[in-house]
């Protein structure tokens, strides 16, 4: 009878703590909705800012976004990956080496983002010369996605069974083969969410920018121009330019609305890779 009470009490627990994130998650749309929604068109999304942001489109802002995100993706995924397979095919777990580097994944994934802000400008934008450019933006939010990645691609490779590996070895499959042919494709869920845990942070990310890619809002011509993200643009608007809720709202929506875009593409595009490699 206790057992069956406590069962229950529990079941409720949790059952309620899933329709608590339901409902703050549900708030939020619902509040950037109600006050942006009103604003999207087509003008919005093509146009450029007019007076300071208040009036006018975020075209050049969402051409930064993608460009920002792009660099960060292009270096954080391939580093990631290698380091997430370095530690869980190769590195034993008894090496102090291993223990080292999983110990400092830990330590930057707690970071505070304005350290990391710090960081890029004094490495990329001062050290290497890259300046306040959308570069420096794009390298500094790939040091701050590297462990996301890193430690969901690793968990998603050492929940392969071991019996995959054997059965690899059993039929003279090289280690490599293994590898690519095997366990990449099992651990496509944790990789999946790295990347988008990864590109969540990318996109929100406003403290680091501020200090490596800048506020300047005009179209960049390559990724060495300053540019201003969707995040930096919803703060200057908030917090900088008096009467820019409007349009802060707005631009709030449309990233919730690419956040979303992304999650869904990423999930679908791993669903119809994996039902491909289950048929050949």
């Amino acid at each position: 009878m206790r057992e069956s009470r406590t069962d229950r009490l529990l079941e409720l627990a949790c059952w309620c703590s899933a329709f608590m994130v339901l409902a703050i998650a549900g708030w939020i749309l619902f509040d950037v909705m109600g006050h942006g929604f009103r604003r999207v068109d087509l003008n919005f999304l093509l146009g450029s800012p007019i007076d300071a942001g208040r009036q006018g489109g975020i075209a050049p802002i969402l051409v930064s976004t993608v460009l920002i995100l792009g660099v960060c993706m292009t270096v954080a995924v391939p580093i990631g990956v290698g380091a997430a397979v370095a530690l869980s095919e190769y590195g034993s777990e008894g090496r102090r080496a291993t223990r080292l580097i999983r110990a400092s994944l830990d330590v930057l994934a707690g970071i505070p983002s304005i350290v990391f802000g710090l960081f890029g400008n004094a490495l990329f934008c001062r050290a290497l010369g890259m300046g306040f450019s959308i570069a420096s933006g794009g390298l500094t939010l790939a040091c701050m996605a590297l462990p996301l990645v890193i430690r969901s691609t690793e968990e998603g490779l050492r929940s392969v069974p071991v019996e995959y590996r054997h059965a690899a070895a059993a039929l003279g499959m090289s280690r490599t083969s293994t590898l690519v042919h095997l366990l990449l494709p099992a651990a496509t869920p944790g990789l999946l969410v790295g990347l988008v845990l990864g590109i969540g942070r990318a996109l929100a990310e406003t403290a680091a920018l501020l200090f490596t890619s800048g506020y300047v809002s005009r179209w960049p011509t390559s990724i060495f121009d300053s540019g201003r993200t969707l995040s930096v643009h919803i703060y200057d608007l908030s917090m900088n330019v008096p009467g820019g809720d409007g349009n802060s709202h707005a631009s709030a929506l449309v990233l919730v609305a690419l956040l979303i875009g992304i999650n869904l593409t990423a999930s679908l595009m791993a669903n119809v890779w994996l039902r491909r490699r289950i048929r050949t």
